[in-house]
């Protein structure tokens, strides 16, 4: 069964809790990542890792959880949108 909406890049939701006037460059070395996997986090171009979700939790003070379920609810929805299971046989135990 499909979602019926498509759930927001982890990254879109990042873009609000960065403090307001503050570079990507800035963000990245408070964050102690590089400005280039930030800058994909925050375009979509690249998911959140575990360690990513830590880093934001430590900067941020917003649960590491929370930063992985956004993410696996967007990665879900999108491997559902390409049908990746579109086919698959049941195995029965």
């Amino acid at each position: 069964m499909s979602e019926m909406h498509n759930p927001a890049h982890p990254g879109e939701v990042l873009r609000e809790y960065l403090p307001e006037g503050m570079s990507v460059t800035d963000a990245a070395k408070a964050l102690h990542v590089t400005r280039q996997s930030l800058s994909a986090v925050l375009n979509g171009r690249a998911g959140i890792s575990a360690g990513m979700a830590l880093r934001l939790e430590a900067a941020l003070g917003i649960e590491a959880g929370f930063w992985l379920r956004m993410q696996m609810a967007f990665d879900l929805w999108e491997a559902r949108q390409r049908g990746v299971a579109r086919g698959v046989r049941h195995i029965a135990a």
